[in-house]
C-alpha cells in the first residue's frame, strides 16, 4: 500500500515529518510558527456529516479542553486543539524518546527495577488525572513514552475515548483490546480502576515480553480477559520478586472492587516493591 506524502501545512503549522501512524490518525512533527516551537501534531481524520460530523467535534473539543488541564510531570502537555478541512488535530509538546511500544519490539530486555519505575511514574500520571476525574481509557504501550531522561509521559489523554477502532461492544468503540478491561468489555461504565487493569496488562508485558492475554482471535481473546487469571510473571521470569507479581495480580483482578483502591495505592506498591527489591539485590 502506497503512503501519501505528508502535508506541508496543517493550520498554521508547518510539517517537517511523519512521526508514526496509530489507529485514530497520523503523527507529524511539527513547528508552530507564531511562537517557534517544535510540536507533535496528533490528526484525526474525521469522514462524518451532517449530525454524526458535529457530534464527533462536540465530543473532540470536549475531551480535549479536559486533558488540556492535564499539568503533571508524567502526563504530556497539550497545546493547541483544532481542525483543518476534514481533519482534526492536537497539538502536544514534542518529546524525545520512544514509546513503550517501540522498545519492547525492538527486544530490548529492561532491568525489573527500570520497568517498575516506567509502571510506577505512568500510575501517578494516572492518580492525578483520576483525582481530576478523567479516565484515559486506552492505556497501552504505544501511548507511554519513555523520554532519554527516564522520565516517562502518558500520551493520548482527551482522544483514547473518541470513535475508532474496529469492533464495538456496548457502544463502546477501541482499537487495542489487548489491555481492556472486563468491565469495559461489559459495557459497563469505566472509573480509574479500569485504567489500573491496563496498567497491570502493560506491567505484565513489559516483565515477560508477551501480552497476558493472546487469544487467536477476538471472541478468545475476550474471553481470556473475562475469565482467565494470567500466570504469574514469575513463571517466565524467575528473578521477578514475590512482591511484584502480586501488584500484577492486585491490578489485573477481575472484579475492580478487588483492585488497588486508586492509581495511588498502586504507584506506592510499587514504589515498595523495587525498594525491596534493590535491597535484596545489595544483600
Amino acid at each position: 500500500m502506497t503512503i501519501a506524502a505528508p502535508p506541508s501545512q496543517i493550520s498554521r503549522y508547518e510539517i517537517l515529518g511523519e512521526l508514526g501512524r496509530g489507529d485514530m490518525g497520523v503523527v507529524y512533527k511539527a513547528r508552530d510558527p507564531m511562537i517557534e516551537r517544535l510540536v507533535a501534531l496528533k490528526t484525526i481524520g474525521v469522514e462524518l456529516r451532517g449530525a454524526e460530523a458535529l457530534a464527533f467535534r462536540q465530543r473532540f473539543f470536549r475531551e480535549a479542553r479536559s486533558a488540556g488541564g492535564l499539568n503533571h510531570p508524567n502526563i504530556v502537555t497539550i497545546h493547541d486543539v483544532g481542525e483543518s478541512e476534514d481533519i482534526a488535530y492536537i497539538a502536544m509538546e514534542f518529546l524525545g524518546g520512544q514509546s513503550l511500544r517501540e522498545i519492547l519490539d525492538s527486544g530490548t530486555v529492561l532491568p525489573i527495577a527500570k520497568i517498575v519505575d516506567i509502571a510506577a511514574q505512568v500510575a501517578e500520571g494516572l492518580a492525578f488525572a483520576h483525582r481530576m476525574a478523567i479516565v484515559h481509557r486506552d492505556i497501552k504501550p504505544a501511548n507511554i513514552m519513555v523520554l532519554e531522561t527516564g522520565v516517562v509521559k502518558i500520551t493520548d489523554f482527551g482522544i483514547a475515548s473518541l470513535p475508532s477502532g474496529t469492533r464495538t461492544i456496548a457502544g463502546t468503540v477501541f482499537g487495542s483490546p489487548w489491555y481492556i478491561s472486563p468491565e469495559r468489555l461489559r459495557g459497563e461504565r469505566a472509573d480509574g480502576r479500569s485504567d489500573i487493569f491496563s496498567l497491570g496488562a502493560v506491567l505484565h508485558e513489559m516483565l515477560t515480553g508477551l501480552p497476558p492475554f493472546t487469544g487467536a482471535d477476538l471472541d478468545s481473546l475476550f474471553s481470556q480477559i473475562l475469565n482467565v487469571m494470567p500466570a504469574a510473571p514469575s513463571t517466565r521470569n524467575r528473578n521477578i520478586p514475590p512482591a511484584v507479581d502480586a501488584i500484577v495480580a492486585k491490578a489485573m483482578a477481575k472484579n475492580a472492587e478487588d483492585r488497588f483502591r486508586d492509581a495511588d495505592e498502586m504507584a506506592a506498591a510499587l514504589r515498595a516493591g523495587v525498594r525491596g527489591y534493590l535491597l535484596k539485590d545489595m544483600e
